[in-house]
């Protein structure tokens, strides 16, 4: 599709993530109400959405309880400042084999595979506006495990956020992702125009590079809406070729722990720093009201 720069972008925030970096800064935060107040802050700083995973309050490690997701949603619909809810819905698809001479059985101490009801439980408790599908699978970087994603996994996960009501937000991580997800919505399991992310520089998926970004841009349908994120020191570099290239914005500690070389970031302070970037390209920073408005979302109530 012809590339052309977005004048009117919004802002992802990714709070916390589920990767091991909750002891390689203080601002990551670990408790729901951690992740609220960073995700507030947020959304004061200018985010439009702030996509949540839960951690172990005590440990930090990625966790999946349904207290924890309710807690964050209860605390940020609360605040007083408006924001779009996006939860993950991506854990609960980790395979760790055994040996390389004997990959079966799994390693089940470090296996963290259940179906598909299991995995959209607190996305029926919490009733985000926005939330999830990782729509492939692949070796995944941060230890030898595979992030699963199975054809009838996603096709089961899609018809349940179809009948939620919650708007999917399709999570690329290479170009095959973006063909199972325009199969998806050519079968109806979702609905068009459909909401992706495309996920750079995470190995094993696509690449940080130019012309790989720009691949995955031009397989994406012209109705479609997207952002783009990479990480580290990509992350905003990556926020600017995103805007030039029609899209828009995330940025979070989940994808990058630093404002700069040697300084740890806050959420509050890479969405600003975020903001800036796109103000200075001349584009209009779009609020909650005016993404709902865009993407046909419904602020609702847990359950």
């Amino acid at each position: 599709m012809p590339l052309q720069m977005n004048r009117e972008v919004f802002i992802t925030c990714a709070v916390t993530g589920s990767g091991a970096t909750q002891d390689r800064s203080p601002h990551v935060p670990r408790s729901p109400k951690q992740i609220a107040d960073s995700a507030i802050d947020a959304a004061k700083a200018g985010a439009a959405i702030v996509h949540c995973h839960v951690r172990d309050p005590e440990t930090g490690a990625p966790s999946r309880r349904l207290d924890l997701y309710r807690e964050v949603t209860d605390r940020i619909r609360a605040a007083d400042v408006d924001v779009i809810l996006n939860l993950t819905a991506g854990m609960g698809g980790d395979i760790v084999f055994g040996s390389t001479d004997k990959p079966l059985p799994v390693n089940e101490q470090a296996t963290d595979m259940i179906g598909a009801a299991e995995r959209m439980a607190h996305i029926r408790e919490c009733r985000p506006e926005i939330c999830t599908l990782d729509c492939g699978t692949m070796n995944f970087a941060e230890a030898d495990y595979v992030m699963t994603n199975t054809p009838g996994m996603l096709r089961a996960m899609g018809a349940m956020m179809s009948d939620l009501g919650v708007k999917p937000e399709i999570e690329a991580f290479d170009t095959g992702h973006l063909w199972f997800a325009k199969q998806l919505v050519e079968e109806g399991t979702l609905a068009a125009p459909a909401l992706v992310q495309l996920c750079m520089g995470i190995p094993w998926g696509a690449p940080s590079d130019l012309n790989t970004f720009l691949a995955m841009v031009n397989a994406i349908p012209e109705d479609w809406t997207w952002s783009a994120f990479s990480l580290g020191r990509d992350q905003m570099p990556y926020a600017t070729a995103a805007v030039l290239a029609g899209g828009n914005v995330r940025v979070g500690l989940e994808d990058n722990l630093f404002l700069e070389k040697g300084v740890l970031a806050t959420n509050a302070q890479l969405v600003e720093k975020a903001a800036g970037i796109i103000g200075g390209m001349g584009a209009k920073i779009l609020g909650p009201d005016a993404v709902r408005a865009k993407l046909g979302l419904t602020r609702r109530t847990p359950a």
